[in-house]
């Protein structure tokens, strides 16, 4: 079983950078991945992993892209650890509604982390930022596997 699925949403390639820096500081720390970009066939099996990080980008003043919407309904159940990471642009909607299909879908999954906030891209100061949130959700996985054991 691998540990991780990412799956992740991304229409001007923010949000890929981002998973592209999750699945890096992932693989890095020894751990499985596999990376599935949503509105893509075959829908993976949610179930062949352990835990699942999603993200989206936020459309239309806070809404969650009907691709994201679909990709949920396909799983068709919530994995017991997924963690969320959003990008978005204050200039829209403002803090309100800033990286708002991350909250939501946080929020459905009830992920143990809050979800990862990026503005626009993740390039400069907020690379970093990905890294650590990366490294904690490891952490948080790694520790629910010592309850387990």
């Amino acid at each position: 079983m691998v540990p991780f699925l990412i799956a992740y949403a991304s229409w001007s390639g923010n949000t890929e950078e981002v998973a592209e820096i999750i699945e890096e500081t992932l693989l890095q720390g020894g751990i499985d991945v596999v990376v599935h970009r949503i509105g893509t066939v075959p829908v993976p099996d949610v179930r062949q992993f352990d835990a699942m990080i999603i993200g989206s980008f936020t459309w239309d003043r806070g809404a969650t892209p009907d691709e994201v919407k679909d990709f949920v309904a396909d799983v068709g159940y919530k994995p017991e650890h997924v963690y969320v990471f959003g990008t978005g642009d204050t200039q829209f909607g403002g803090d309100d509604l800033f990286c708002n299909a991350a909250v939501k879908l946080a929020w459905f999954y009830h992920s143990a982390i809050a979800p990862l906030k990026i503005e626009q891209s993740p390039r400069g100061s907020q690379e970093q930022t990905v890294i650590e949130w990366s490294k904690g959700v490891v952490q948080h996985w790694k520790h629910l596997h010592a309850l387990k054991c």
